[in-house]
């Protein structure tokens, strides 16, 4: 994994690189990860360098030290609350559209406390693996105030209205083999296994064929805001762009062949 110029200690996110897999580690483990505004910023920053390299195949997300990110940072939010909207909400909700539009799967690779824009952070990405000591809390009302992060977009998708009120409005915490009940998270796995579950999962994920990850990944998002005539269209059209593409000659000849095929993303 190389470390670019990003990646300095006192850097409150790091942004690595293996092959074609581009990792985003929150780097305030003195803070549980949780956000400021260098935090916002410089994630960020990362998205928009991710999103402006065709070489990432796979997105991973993850937090340095004992939790992945224990929500936004109270001290901020004491000292300077009227700085919140522009200075950390609003680079997060840009880093936010960027991840949920990449062409690529952004995994969340979690563990300790996931809570306030920890959680919501979460919910927005493609794919989620915990570790069993992961707890989840919504948070947002035990300091009276509402989500950000799309949480109120992507929580009553995943789990219904009903129960993603529940969540919301009580901010009972959940364990990770409540949230993999409840569909927050894809798997559970033993602590000391996640980095390396994590890594599996992106590895097999980059060794797919691009152009049908990114086709996929955009006809689900955008079906919410489709009927079924519509999303039959925007399939068929999807399908048309992928079989245009050397990665669809190569799968089937694979396929015949009876050999494993080598995407190329072209």
């Amino acid at each position: 994994m190389n470390h670019p110029e990003s990646n300095k200690l006192e850097s409150p996110l790091l942004h690595l690189r293996d092959g074609a897999i581009a990792h985003l580690r929150f780097n305030r483990p003195q803070a549980l990860n949780a956000a400021d505004s260098s935090t916002a910023a410089a994630f960020l920053d990362a998205c928009q360098s991710i999103a402006a390299d065709p070489s990432v195949r796979v997105v991973v997300i993850s937090g340095e030290g004992r939790a992945f990110m224990a929500g936004g940072d109270i001290a901020q939010f004491r000292d300077d609350p009227a700085s919140i909207p522009e200075t950390l909400i609003g680079p997060l909700h840009q880093a936010v559209r960027i991840l949920t539009t990449l062409p690529v799967p952004v995994v969340a690779s979690l563990h300790g406390a996931v809570a306030g824009a920890g959680m919501s952070l979460a919910l927005a990405c493609d794919l989620a693996v915990a570790a069993d000591n992961t707890r989840f809390n919504f948070a947002y009302v035990n300091l009276g105030t509402s989500c950000d992060l799309g949480a109120s977009w992507s929580l009553p998708r995943l789990v219904g209205l009903r129960r993603a009120l529940e969540i919301a409005l009580l901010s009972d915490p959940i364990d990770a083999a409540e949230a993999l009940r409840l569909g927050l998270v894809n798997k559970v796995v033993a602590t000391d296994a996640l980095a390396d579950e994590t890594l599996a999962l992106a590895r097999r994920l980059a060794s797919l064929a691009p152009s049908g990850q990114a086709m996929l990944k955009q006809l689900m998002r955008e079906s919410f805001s489709r009927d079924l005539p519509d999303q039959l269209v925007a399939e068929q059209l999807a399908f048309a762009k992928c079989a245009a593409t050397k990665d669809f000659g190569e799968a089937v000849s694979a396929f015949l062949e009876k050999r494993r095929p080598v995407f190329t993303g072209s």
